[in-house]
């Protein structure tokens, strides 16, 4: 995967997961790409026991989000989740710590504006930094 753009390897990573889980990953890109243009995709975190990575949307130099994804579950996190207003109470996991999460289970729909607003907030939160 390394040899390919990153675009191609988060096509990968989606490709990996021919589920639910590969269709929300697909939603929730398109969701946050289409949230700034400052959005830029990456791919980080290989290790042995996920050697595709993590995908993983940065904008002015500071992770917004990535997708982690599990046997039973998959979870949107965002970085700075704790310092974000989050309105519409989405955030359902990882509540603890500065990091929050939206946890998707089987057959979950995505509030598509409300992770929009959640980004575009993560956004100008990293540009304000």
């Amino acid at each position: 995967m390394a040899d390919t753009s990153v675009a191609e390897q988060i096509d990968d990573i989606i490709k990996l997961h021919p589920n639910w889980q590969g269709e929300l990953i697909k939603n929730l890109r398109a969701v946050i790409t289409s949230a700034s243009p400052e959005i830029s995709e990456e791919v980080k975190w290989r290790m042995k026991s996920r050697p595709e990575g993590l995908p993983v949307w940065s904008a002015s130099g500071n992770i917004v989000c990535y997708v982690e994804t599990f046997k039973n579950d998959s979870k949107l996190v965002f970085f700075y989740g704790s310092k974000l207003k989050d309105p519409k109470k989405l955030f359902n996991a990882r509540l603890n710590s500065s990091v929050r999460a939206i946890q998707f289970n089987e057959g979950d729909t995505i509030d598509k504006a409300g992770i929009k607003a959640l980004v575009i907030e993560a956004v100008e939160f990293n540009r304000s930094k």
